[in-house]
């Protein structure tokens, strides 16, 4: 039997009983998985430190190039925690894959979510971007408080570079899809951020709370179903934005591609083009990022030296 063919996920979500949150709880911190980003995980870590995440939770899927390096240069001990994280399961009724993700970001809640006010769910090629205030948890002042905060992704696609540019994917990439996302159907597809002592079920672009169930906020303080986040109504990026650096240049994303999922090569391809051909169908220019970067003073002068 070829039990590495055709790739399905079994365990979309996870029910968990969320932990007791310490005294001192506080802050904000990311969980990402992460697979050979040298070239890209610099700009990352130093924008995210600079809009005030406390600690990175790094879940690495089995790099070979020099990903744990740049992050050990960039980070002090006590800012960062790797796990290898390279593992390939399927469940042995169903003969499907177990989402590796979401089991990573059920165990950074369950042993380190009671230290912190707020957890972050996202990749190393999304940007959580303050639009009021200058620090990501200032921004989510705007969500009043509700444990569960929707970011719709802003697609960024080549904004007509057809190789690597030098510099910052930040400062290069500023086009972007009108509509912030790359869902076929409504338009919005979401990453997370929760109040991790609340979260009794765990996804990857949806959690539930013991309060108030499958019901999530954006960043205005909007609420609605999973399903009612994908209305119109529901879209805000008014306080904090969530810019999604898709393909960047057209030699990137060959590499990427290259680089493959787990999946059927071709298919991969076709699935990533059909997803950039939509981003690109009709965009804007968004120079937000490099507005916040010049007004605070972010230098990602060490992330460039890395990349290169």
């Amino acid at each position: 039997m070829r039990l590495f063919g055709k790739k399905t996920i079994f365990t979309r979500n996870l029910l968990i009983s969320p932990p007791q949150p310490s005294d001192d709880r506080r802050g904000v911190a990311i969980a990402a998985r992460a697979k050979n980003e040298a070239p890209y995980i610099g700009d990352w870590l130093l924008f995210h430190r600079a809009v005030g995440v406390r600690h990175f939770y790094i879940y690495d899927d089995g790099s070979t190039d020099r990903t744990i390096d740049v992050i050990k240069e960039i980070l002090s001990p006590d800012e960062f925690t790797i796990f290898p994280w390279s593992s390939r399961m399927i469940d042995e009724g169903s003969k499907q894959f177990l989402d590796t993700q979401v089991i990573a970001f059920a165990h950074a809640i369950l042993n380190f979510g009671a230290a912190y006010k707020w957890m972050a769910f996202i990749d190393v090629d999304e940007f959580l971007l303050p639009k009021i205030g200058s620090t990501v948890e200032e921004a989510l002042e705007g969500a009043g408080g509700f444990p569960v905060v929707s970011l719709p992704w802003h697609m960024f696609g080549t904004s007509g570079h057809k190789t690597k540019p030098a510099g910052s994917t930040l400062f290069n990439f500023t086009m972007r899809s009108v509509i912030p996302s790359n869902d076929k159907k409504n338009g919005m597809a979401f990453k997370c951020i929760v109040d991790p002592c609340e979260v009794v079920q765990v996804g990857v672009h949806h959690f539930c709370t013991r309060t108030f169930g499958e019901i999530n906020s954006n960043d205005a303080g909007v609420r609605a179903t999973r399903e009612g986040r994908k209305e119109r109504a529901f879209y805000s990026s008014k306080y904090l934005q969530l810019n999604h650096y898709y393909s960047r240049s057209e030699q990137e994303l060959m590499e990427k591609i290259d680089r493959g999922n787990g999946r059927s090569s071709e298919r991969y391809k076709q699935s990533v083009l059909r997803t950039l051909q939509r981003v690109e169908a009709e965009t804007v220019q968004d120079l937000g990022m490099i507005e916040f970067l010049k007004k605070h003073n972010v230098d990602l002068s060490q992330a460039c030296a890395d990349a290169e």
